[in-house]
């Protein structure tokens, strides 16, 4: 039996949960919000982290996990989408942190954003092995598409 988080909601439950009170168009923009680095409510906030999200609400002063936020909102974009947030998945591609350059090739490997198929296919020799079979997965994914 798969391990359940804390709260009892996985993370698709819990965006599912935001989507049905905000709409999927909101839970979309609040998304590509934390990805472009932007501030969201804190209930937001908590709704994408689950209780981790007091541990990036609560970072004190020097603000080490702030890179949370980005990897949540690529994840609920596994869950949540809508074309405009394309964009912003290509770019966090780029992110400095590898979980957010994770996060955002498994997006692109479920969302088949064709416009994505370099920076991912860069992405192949990434230095963390986890980017880079996220990476070659949504490659493969990309390419058989368009095949």
């Amino acid at each position: 039996m798969p391990a359940r988080p804390a709260w009892e909601l996985t993370p698709q439950q819990s965006v599912q949960i935001e989507c049905a009170r905000r709409g999927t168009a909101q839970v979309v923009a609040g998304c590509v919000a934390l990805l472009q680095g932007q501030e969201v409510d804190d209930v937001f906030l908590l709704a994408l982290g689950g209780p981790g999200g007091h541990r990036v609400l609560d970072d004190g002063p020097e603000q080490r996990n702030q890179y949370w936020r980005r990897v949540w909102g690529a994840r609920g974009l596994l869950y949540a989408w809508t074309d405009e947030a394309e964009g912003a998945v290509v770019a966090a591609l780029a992110d400095e942190h590898w979980r957010v350059r994770e996060m955002a090739a498994k997006v692109v490997a479920k969302r088949r954003i064709g416009a994505a198929l370099d920076p991912v296919t860069a992405l192949r020799v990434d230095p963390v092995p986890r980017v880079r079979a996220a990476a070659e997965r949504a490659t493969v994914l990309l390419t058989a598409a368009a095949s």
